[in-house]
């Protein structure tokens, strides 16, 4: 049995409805706890949403509601939108859950028993956009020479009574963590986090006092805890901390924890520092991916330009959005995506060729067979064809997803997908119809060998489809590994049952643009 797995996505802020960066980043997570699935690990999977801090608190207030109110429906439409792209997680979590609370209140206890946290007062910069504190020598200044954030953010100077973090004292750990190979990727992530710490870490305020929407400091009421440490220790509450048991036994330390470029500070210098201080293990890997840029452009509200990965989903479905982000963007990297792309992409790659190979393999199958699969013997163009397919579904395809390289074994299995196609033309079943009917009895049961495996190794990205696809052929889509793709067994046992294939329906139909009042 393969070591268990667990991945996590940022937990998102539910200030606003969700758009296409939070789909984008959660739609990996799932293809990633899909395949590892599909590799035979035991896969937990969480997302959810941070509910606290000052941005909400303000928000609500601009609405005139409790941010309870306001957490309660965004978080509802977060749910919603991950349920409707069909996100696998094990749990949705909230950082207003009572389990949350709980598990903030260990982890400080921990952090404040080992002696890291101390009463001071704070004064600086601080984004509320960001819930990021900044020094000035980070600040940048703007079109009318105000102070902003490195990301542009308004910032405001802050005095307070706070909690401080002796986020200083872990500089030496944390640089020989960053240097441990693998656990920050990219690498420019990495080169730029230990900068930072080089540049001189400073002890962090972990605590607020101007505001009370957030996790109560145990046994200062008039405070509350700083957000990200809130935030952050989601990744454990999920898995019972601080009580333990069985699923933390299993899942702790995280194999992954896949966030936005960002927000790597938080999660490779602040969660680090404060597990270590809990005398906790760290996560195993850390990735910041890239942002997802509308036609080239950064999304905003001023802008116009931020789109409602929903109306993508009615547009276009699920699958289809699914497969463009995966297979058009290098993962790690900025993407940038528009309707025009995703139609041109899903037409030429999901319907023109794997699913008219699909259609007219198993449309032949069910005109000149019957639908009755037979026993045969491939011969050596039929084995060549097969050794390409299970190459790329077996070997490259899980090679470069276990490495996040998602576009990269897309691209392999396409090549083995135009490797069919090539072959169906080579071979013209139907003329062999007429010339050889049992040559084409061969050709078409061949090619009914590589479709079920191609549509088995392209289920993390496309899980609907790929079924649907699995479905008409009679194979069982679940419980199934990468491992199961070069045994023939199944084969044997379909023919030996008198399989017969009812006639297809196409399972990749040709995607339109939607007319717009231009055209």
């Amino acid at each position: 049995m393969a070591d268990p797995y667990y991945i996590t996505t940022a937990i998102h802020y539910p200030n606003g409805k969700p758009h296409i960066g939070h789909a984008y980043e959660t739609i990996a997570a799932d293809v990633i706890a899909r395949f590892q699935r599909l590799m035979g690990r035991e896969v937990r999977f969480q997302t959810g949403t941070d509910e606290h801090g000052l941005k909400m608190a303000h928000k609500a207030r601009d609405l005139g509601r409790t941010p309870r109110e306001l957490a309660d429906e965004m978080s509802g439409a977060f749910k919603e939108l991950f349920d409707r792209l069909d996100i696998t997680y094990d749990r949705f979590i909230r950082t207003t859950d009572e389990d949350h609370h709980k598990a903030s209140r260990a982890i400080w206890q921990a952090m404040e028993a080992k002696g890291d946290l101390y009463l001071d007062r704070y004064e600086g910069w601080y984004s509320v956009r960001d819930e990021a504190y900044y020094d000035e020598k980070e600040l940048i200044e703007g079109e009318a020479g105000e102070k902003l954030s490195p990301q542009g953010t308004p910032v405001e100077w802050t005095e307070e009574e706070t909690w401080f973090f002796r986020l200083s004292k872990y500089a030496d750990q944390l640089v020989e963590l960053l240097n441990k190979p693998g656990f920050l990727e990219p690498v420019s992530r990495r080169n730029e986090m230990i900068a930072f710490i080089e540049g001189g870490l400073k002890d962090l305020s972990v605590s607020r006092t101007s505001f009370d929407w957030g996790v109560k400091v145990p046994g200062h009421d008039n405070h509350v805890m700083y957000v990200w440490v809130d935030a952050l220790t989601n990744y454990i509450t999920g898995l019972g901390y601080p009580d333990g048991g069985e699923m933390w036994d299993k899942f702790w330390p995280a194999n992954l924890h896949l966030i936005g470029k960002d927000i790597v500070r938080f999660h490779t210098v602040y969660w680090p520092a404060f597990l270590m201080s809990a005398d906790l293990p760290v996560p195993q890997k850390v990735f910041g991916h890239g942002f997802l840029l509308n036609r080239g452009v950064k999304e905003s509200k001023s802008a116009g330009n931020v789109t409602d990965p929903n109306e993508l989903v009615d547009l276009f479905g699920v699958d289809s959005l699914r497969y463009f982000l995966m297979a058009e963007v290098v993962f790690g990297k900025d993407g940038s995506y528009s309707a025009e792309a995703l139609v041109n992409k899903v037409n030429a790659e999901l319907a023109n060729s794997f699913g008219n190979l699909a259609q007219r393999t198993l449309s032949m199958i069910h005109k000149n067979m019957d639908g009755k699969l037979e026993d045969f013997s491939p011969n050596g163009e039929d084995k060549s064809l097969l050794a390409i397919v299970r190459e790329a579904c077996n070997v490259t395809l899980p090679k470069e997803f276990e490495t996040l390289n998602f576009s990269v074994g897309i691209e392999a299995w396409l090549k083995a997908v135009f490797a069919c196609n090539a072959y169906v033309d080579e071979q013209a079943p139907w003329a062999l119809k007429k010339t050889d009917p049992e040559r084409m009895k061969a050709v078409l049961q061949t090619l009914f060998l590589a479709i079920r495996d191609l549509a088995i190794a392209i289920q993390p990205v496309v899980p609907t489809k790929s079924s649907a696809v699995l479905d008409q052929l009679g194979v069982k889509s679940d419980g199934r590994s990468y491992a199961d793709l070069s045994d023939e067994g199944w084969f044997t046992a379909l023919v030996a049952a008198g399989h017969v294939i009812d006639k297809p329906v196409p399972a990749f139909p040709r995607l339109e643009l939607p007319e717009t009042e231009d055209s």
